[in-house]
């Protein structure tokens, strides 16, 4: 059985081991594959009959012309790189990993805001620039600081990733509120569930975990942010696609949204043309939330599992059954 891993880098840059997915089969990995290049993809493929890929697409073109290819598992939860459907209709089961960085995600969501309330890193940088040591006072802050007692975290989105989230907000004394169409009970014991457009009014920070979908596709756009409290915070370390960035980035430079911290764009790696680079009070990390070890780890556990339920004739965490 011949197995190709597309973009293996950012899943594995050294400090994981392939070995399970090589006693899988005869597997072929290349680190970076283009995002564009379908002639590189197809050429990568080839006559494989599994195919891994992380943000590599697999499109209706790609598909006919490797007609070997059996069963493909995206090394992530979000398969949108993959023409689902068509792969249904050559009944070409795909597969993902549905849950595997719940804890980092939603530490990290907590870490932005801790960040723009605090601006760690910039002070630390301050003082390793000499300033505390020529400082007037003992003490100094450039950035107004905020405390997060008391205040009202609102989640678009409370599944898993939200959940915790959820967790953490309350035991910083936050009174957590969320909008999701389908409630859990989990959601109900950290969050009060309402209205979307009483999310946006009542959140003094709004927090987007959600997965992308039609109707959230840009929900993050003027007349929404027109909505909600002035001095309002925005996390997303979702999808870029759920933000119209010129409507954040102006909603930043007039005052009306407070801060932003952000880990995913709409265009990645984000394009120097990105309007929220240069706006204000906008912290911006590079799609890094998911990345800690434990949780790459659990990717790769759940794919070999993936790849061997398939072998075995029982495809598991299939998408599009």
């Amino acid at each position: 059985m011949k197995i190709v891993i597309l973009d293996g880098y950012t899943e594995n840059p050294g400090d994981l081991s392939w070995d399970g997915l090589s006693q899988l089969g005869d597997v072929t990995i290349y680190d970076r594959t283009s995002l564009t290049d379908e002639a590189e993809i197809i050429s990568r493929i080839g006559d494989a009959q599994v195919v891994l890929t992380n943000k590599t697409p697999i499109s209706r073109r790609v598909m006919d012309a490797c007609p070997n290819m059996k069963y493909i598992s995206v090394l992530a939860t979000g398969y949108n790189v993959i023409d689902v459907a068509y792969a249904r209709e050559k009944n070409i089961p795909v597969s993902n990993v549905p849950v595997y960085g719940t804890r980092s995600v939603s530490q990290f969501a907590i870490a932005l805001l801790l960040e723009v309330c605090h601006h760690v890193g910039h002070h630390s940088d301050t003082v390793h620039a000499g300033k505390w040591e020529n400082c007037q006072d003992w003490c100094y802050w450039d950035y107004p600081q905020m405390e997060l007692a008391g205040k009202t975290y609102g989640l678009l989105g409370c599944g898993n990733i939200g959940v915790h989230t959820a967790e953490i907000a309350r035991a910083l004394g936050m009174r957590v509120i969320t909008y999701d169409a389908r409630p859990t009970e989990a959601g109900r014991k950290v969050a009060e569930y309402v209205e979307l457009d009483e999310l946006f009014a009542q959140s003094d920070i709004l927090g987007l975990q959600m997965p992308l979908f039609p109707f959230n596709t840009g929900i993050i756009n003027k007349e929404n942010i027109a909505k909600m409290k002035d001095g309002v915070i925005i996390i997303n370390n979702s999808r870029g696609q759920m933000v119209v960035e010129q409507d954040l980035a102006d909603a930043l430079n007039s005052g009306k949204v407070a801060a932003a911290g952000l880990d995913v764009v709409s265009t990645e790696p984000i394009r120097g043309d990105n309007p929220l680079l240069k706006a204000k009070n906008c912290i911006i990390t590079p799609h890094m939330s998911w990345g800690a070890k434990e949780s790459r780890q659990r990717i790769m556990d759940c794919t070999e599992a993936n790849v061997r339920s398939f072998l075995e004739g029982e495809p598991q965490n299939v998408v599009n059954p």
